[in-house]
């Protein structure tokens, strides 16, 4: 199949590239190459290479500058999804859509988990978007699937692995206040880049939730990477209400895969599995560019 990666420089488009490019013709494309907020150059693109699928892994992703840039967000996470619908449509193509947690208003009380079906009610500028882009690519087209993830990590590009990292190895005895009341899955781009080929072969259609299995805490989290990678650090729990943002967090962000499940393509495995098999594999990568920048 010939398969156009929108977002191609970024965590998940990197591992899409390289997962989907072992069986399969793709093209990886990111901003520089392709605006998806401008129609003219989503149809050019669209027609000139011609997919069979299409992978939006391009988003505005900044969750508290989207509160003040709202036209941007807007254009990127909710007309963009648009016109590559649009253009999938036009030529018979599938669109796999990347959404996320923040759809959802995190009010449920932990571990209760979100599944496809619940209501949609996002709290913040970056989930009122990405709905809005759902919302757009159901209306366009009929050939889809929308992925809602949750706290992303990889290797390409920053995330808050890297962040608790770079941090830890600057001052060990520091202490690093981390949110302790916030809940997810943490979801290594890989696998999911591997789920995605999963649902392509199975020929999915509609809204799945694609997650890590299991739950924690952004400082379980922190803690269970930083003994994974042997960084010496002092991690300290902290409320939501000590580390305030403009946008309103998902209190909890659990999502239950169960389409997935029922479907029998359910490739995603307990989130510490994961986790250690990232620092495993790139323990001496991550810390390279750790010192790279500065430490």
């Amino acid at each position: 199949m010939r398969i156009l990666i929108c977002g191609g420089k970024g965590q998940l488009g990197t591992d899409c590239h390289t997962i989907l490019g072992r069986k399969h013709q793709v093209r990886a494309v990111d901003l520089d190459e392709l605006d998806i907020s401008d129609p003219s150059q989503v149809a050019h693109e669209v027609t000139a290479f011609g997919p069979d699928v299409m992978v939006n892994c391009a988003a505005y992703t900044a969750v508290d500058a989207c509160e003040t840039r709202h036209d941007l967000a807007w254009k990127v996470n909710a007309e963009g999804p648009g016109n590559l619908a649009m253009a999938a449509e036009k030529i018979n193509a599938r669109l796999i859509h990347i959404s996320t947690d923040y759809v959802f208003d995190g009010r449920k009380t932990p571990p209760e988990p979100y599944v496809e079906t619940d209501e949609t009610r996002p709290a913040s500028c970056y989930g009122k978007t990405k709905l809005a882009g759902e919302a757009a690519v159901k209306e366009a087209t009929n050939n889809y699937m929308i992925v809602r993830t949750a706290w992303l990590y990889g290797m390409g590009g920053g995330n808050f692995l890297k962040t608790m990292l770079r941090l830890a190895l600057k001052d060990p005895t520091r202490g690093i206040k981390v949110v302790n009341d916030q809940f997810g899955s943490p979801t290594w781009s890989y696998r999911l880049a591997l789920q995605i080929e999963k649902l392509i072969e199975a020929r999915g259609k509609g809204i799945y939730h694609a997650t890590s299995e299991g739950y924690a805490t952004w400082y379980q989290l922190a803690v269970e990477f930083l003994e994974r990678m042997g960084a010496p650090h002092c991690v300290l729990p902290c409320p939501s209400s000590e580390y305030p943002t403009p946008a309103q967090r998902p209190m909890n962000s659990i999502l239950e895969n169960r389409r997935l499940k029922e479907s029998g393509i359910n490739l995603m495995r307990d989130w510490r599995l994961d986790v250690a098999a990232f620092a495993a594999a790139f323990k001496d990568r991550l810390i390279a560019e750790t010192n790279e920048d500065g430490v």
